[in-house]
């Protein structure tokens, strides 16, 4: 196990920093934040006073290597625009995210696997059917329309939920998150749901598709040979199995529901990393752009290995395999 975490940390470092070059490349390539910085009426010599003052006339060889250089003492760049440290701006951001990704995770896991084991048990009966239906549709409508939709009935019509914002915070470990309090909760619920959507109707689907298959093997018809109840055999012998695929694909979308929760973010005016990012594009804050970037790579890079941990915690032929 000490080899295979030593072999996978060298291919994260490898990856971290082709991902670095492709990154730096391609953020300091596009546009020049100078015209958006700089007041139009200011002369040549401010002009060239700001550039030189936010390290742009440098070749963009050494501008690569200063970052590389700063980045390996954690200094990911200053703002452009808030001329405060990149990663500062982004770890204030992360809770508000994180709290966001992991509710809608957590909300696709409660509600789709349950719904997925009852389509996957009784596939003909109306119910199943309407679940189906239902994860199509979950797959098919916009994130954006249907946050406007959630705000227009819940938080409009119905005014049981509040439509913006994060709420009431509490402060752990110099971290604030709303998840804490009721009226953080209130502010989380829709969304999360509007985020969860997708996942929800992936989730359903691969929990019946394993039932399906999961049902007609071997060791199944064993266990209902020894006597064991329904009950028992579902919840040792088929849950545990169809649960492989659900941890590894919910855990690779993980990643992808941190980085694109930008919509969501938009939609709810959600104060987290997306609309961070949304607003230093706009003004072409390359250190912030940069930094998120870079601190999305990791974060999949981190989540793909917990997941093949706990594979191999799930399947014990992953285990036999390796040893």
């Amino acid at each position: 196990m000490s080899l295979y975490l030593l072999r996978r940390l060298l291919q994260a470092a490898l990856v971290m920093l082709a991902m670095s070059v492709i990154v730096f490349v391609g953020v300091y390539a596009i546009g020049d934040p100078v015209e958006i910085l700089i007041s139009p009426d200011a002369d040549q010599m401010e002009r060239e006073r700001a550039i030189k003052a936010l390290g742009l006339d440098l070749p963009l060889w050494m501008q690569y290597l200063s970052f590389l250089g700063n980045a390996l003492r954690g200094d990911l760049g200053r703002s452009f625009v808030f001329n405060e440290p990149a990663l500062q701006l982004i770890l204030q951001r992360m809770p508000a995210t994180l709290e966001l990704a992991f509710g809608a995770t957590i909300m696709a896991l409660i509600i789709g696997i349950p719904l997925g084991l009852y389509a996957g048990l009784k596939p003909k009966s109306f119910g199943a059917k309407c679940i189906m239906t239902g994860s199509i549709l979950g797959f098919s409508l916009p994130t954006f329309w249907v946050g406007l939709m959630l705000i227009m009935v819940f938080a409009v019509q119905l005014g049981w939920l509040p439509s913006t914002g994060r709420g009431e915070t509490v402060d752990v470990m110099g971290m604030r998150w709303s998840f804490l309090t009721w009226d953080g909760l209130r502010h989380l619920a829709m969304p999360a749901l509007n985020l969860a959507l997708f996942k929800i109707s992936l989730v359903i689907r691969l929990t019946r598709a394993g039932v399906r298959e999961t049902m007609l093997m071997d060791f199944v018809k064993f266990a209902r040979a020894k006597g064991l109840t329904n009950r028992r055999v579902i919840s040792v012998h088929v849950f545990k199995n169809i649960m492989i695929p659900v941890v590894t694909v919910v855990g690779l979308e993980l990643g992808s529901t941190i980085a694109f929760s930008v919509v969501t973010e938009s939609v709810f005016a959600w104060p987290g990393m997306g609309k961070l990012i949304i607003d230093s594009i706009n003004v072409l804050d390359r250190p912030v752009i940069v930094a998120y970037l870079m601190i999305i790579v990791l974060m999949f890079i981190t989540i793909n290995l917990l997941v093949d941990l706990s594979y191999s915690a799930l399947d014990p032929r992953v285990r036999l395999e390796n040893k």
